[in-house]
């Protein structure tokens, strides 16, 4: 009993910085949410009567589309970052000498720390409309200006984060795998590609699914790529919230928002972590 009365003095200082810089922040925007906004005030008044419009706006196709904007790209951003980022990772953990390996990683902590700004505008300083390849673009056809074209240079900008980040991720994976089990798969008739397949990828797959589940959240809320990239064509969710909250100043809509999308964002997590859990027991 005395044991654990000092277990739980060691956690109370935890807890109780837990409680107030994250459950009773959450808390205001969830009561927020439910506030009657009146324009032309600066949030909600105080006492205002409690009312479910701020959600069932929402639900407008209006607002599918920026929801849909926000999540497709995050997803595909997601896709191909672990497309690309599982085979350097593979050879990084198992192809590359401890020295070579400590500074692939080293490279890749050194990305993650440069400036957003730096990143997202030197990709808007190439690809954009006034960028180096601007003739190119324009010389074989490609519509700058077009939403297609803005979609792409969007993942690009959300491939720069999502890319470093799960090399890191699955280069732990893959330390941790036994070679032996490709090489018996091997000494069964089955050929690299195969035993990579079948037993290197399963074996890796809560790897991966971490991997795709920081890209993607790191998508979903992303701001200033679809801020600035997106040049008020393609907006994420996290611009709405921006919106509501700075330039119209209605905190109940804005919190509102914030909410449905913490919402989906953990029932995503939820669907995908059940979807690994099933294949991994496969």
């Amino acid at each position: 009993m005395r044991h654990f009365k000092s277990q739980l003095l060691l956690l109370l200082p935890a807890a109780a910085v837990y409680l107030f810089f994250l459950v009773l922040p959450l808390w205001t925007v969830i009561a927020e949410s439910f506030r009657t906004f009146t324009p032309g005030r600066i949030g909600a008044v105080a006492g205002a009567p409690l009312t479910v419009k701020n959600y069932t706006e929402f639900a407008g196709p209006v607002y599918a589309t920026y929801f849909g904007q926000t999540y497709v790209l995050a997803f595909f951003a997601s896709v191909i970052a672990i497309i690309i980022a599982f085979p350097v990772a593979y050879y990084i953990a198992k192809n590359a000498s401890a020295s070579v390996r400590k500074i692939w990683i080293s490279a890749l902590v050194g990305l993650m720390f440069l400036s957003a700004l730096v990143r997202i505008y030197a990709i808007e300083l190439t690809f954009g409309s006034v960028g180096i390849l601007a003739p190119f673009m324009s010389f074989v056809g490609v519509n700058m200006n077009g939403t297609a074209y803005i979609n792409i240079i969007i993942i690009v900008g959300l491939l720069h984060y999502a890319i470093p980040i799960s090399i890191l991720i699955m280069i732990g994976a893959i330390l941790n795998l036994n070679p032996r089990l490709t090489e018996a798969a091997q000494s069964l008739g089955a050929s690299a590609i195969e035993s990579h397949l079948s037993v290197t990828i399963p074996l890796c797959i809560k790897g991966i699914v971490s991997a795709f589940l920081v890209s993607m959240t790191f998508g979903v809320s992303a701001f200033a790529i679809p801020w600035i990239l997106g040049r008020g064509r393609v907006q994420f969710i996290s611009n709405i919230i921006y919106s509501r909250f700075s330039e119209v100043s209605n905190y109940p809509s804005g919190a509102a928002i914030s909410i449905i999308m913490l919402v989906l964002s953990l029932l995503m997590i939820f669907i995908i972590s059940r979807i690994a859990t099933f294949f991994d027991r496969t």
